[in-house]
């Protein structure tokens, strides 16, 4: 058997949309998802297999009218309809197969869904920014400036000039070659881990007002000034909200992912005990 085959292409299938090509169906007062909406040779499609192939058409279909995604869908499944009990068409092996992992995939998202919803509510929330936010440490913060020149010898001259009582800002606006020189190297706010090693080691052992000895990085030679520092705050709830139902929720599917798999009775076969190449051989599930 193909892949091809296996894969049930959907591009093959594609919905006509400047076609209308659908049946007239008879109004309902209050239509449900077993409302049957068309048949094909007896063959009954429901409005709930309307819906089901809705909800899985691509995001810019949203901006169709309705009148144009009913025909569209109705097409596609009569299409479908005729193609599925069409001569010579039989349901394989291989179809089977994918119709009973379909399936599975689908209970075990489903399940998933129910899982993440359920771990979820405002107590649950509020505790995991407490824990994780308003009474943690959020570290430290830096001001910093900086002056960059290409050798040890340029540095340790500005370091002199500084000694001397020059102006950190004017010297770097003069003698930087980093891009923030025109700013008097001010390189504003930013937190631990976010310069390179060497020069946030030298920044986190100044205090405000101090001058660091020439540091050596990969882009040069650096003369720093620690201009300020200050506790991190922590961000407001809101801002954090999205992140913390995601940790939340994925936490809780993985351990009742991990709580199913431990009561669960198990066999599986492992590598050593059979030709893994097989895993290749589509032919096994052929007609």
């Amino acid at each position: 058997m193909s892949k091809s085959t296996m894969k049930l292409s959907a591009a093959a299938l594609a919905i006509t949309f400047a076609l209308s090509a659908g049946m007239p169906v008879q109004a309902q007062d209050a239509p449900t998802a077993d409302t049957v909406v068309a048949t094909v040779n007896g063959v009954e499609i429901t409005l709930g297999h309307m819906l089901v192939t809705r909800a899985g058409l691509p995001e810019q279909y949203n901006e169709l009218p309705s009148t144009v995604l009913w025909e569209g869908v109705m097409d596609q499944l009569i299409q479908q309809s005729v193609l599925a009990h069409s001569d010579g068409t039989t349901e394989s092996k291989g179809i089977k197969l994918a119709l009973e992992n379909q399936r599975r995939a689908m209970l075990a998202s489903e399940a998933i869904t129910k899982i993440a919803e359920d771990s979820i509510d405002e107590a649950a929330i509020k505790a995991a920014y407490e824990a994780n936010y308003a009474r943690a440490n959020m570290g430290t913060e830096f001001d910093a400036s900086h002056i960059l020149v290409e050798t040890e010898e340029e540095a340790q001259a500005i370091e002199e000039e500084l000694k001397a009582g020059g102006d950190f800002a004017v010297l770097a606006k003069e003698k930087s070659t980093g891009p923030s020189g025109p700013n008097g190297g001010a390189l504003g706010w930013f937190g631990a881990g976010m310069m390179v090693e060497p020069f946030q080691k030298a920044v986190e052992a100044l205090k405000p007002g101090e001058v660091s000895a020439p540091v050596q990085t990969q882009f040069g030679w650096h003369v720093i000034k620690l201009n300020d520092a200050r506790t991190k705050s922590a961000p407001p709830l809101e801002e954090v909200r999205d992140q913390i139902v995601e940790q939340l929720q994925k936490a809780a599917v993985e351990d009742a992912i991990s709580g199913l798999l431990a009561k669960a009775d198990i066999t599986r076969t492992a590598p050593e005990a059979i030709d893994t190449a097989v895993i290749d051989d589509l032919e096994l599930v052929g007609n």
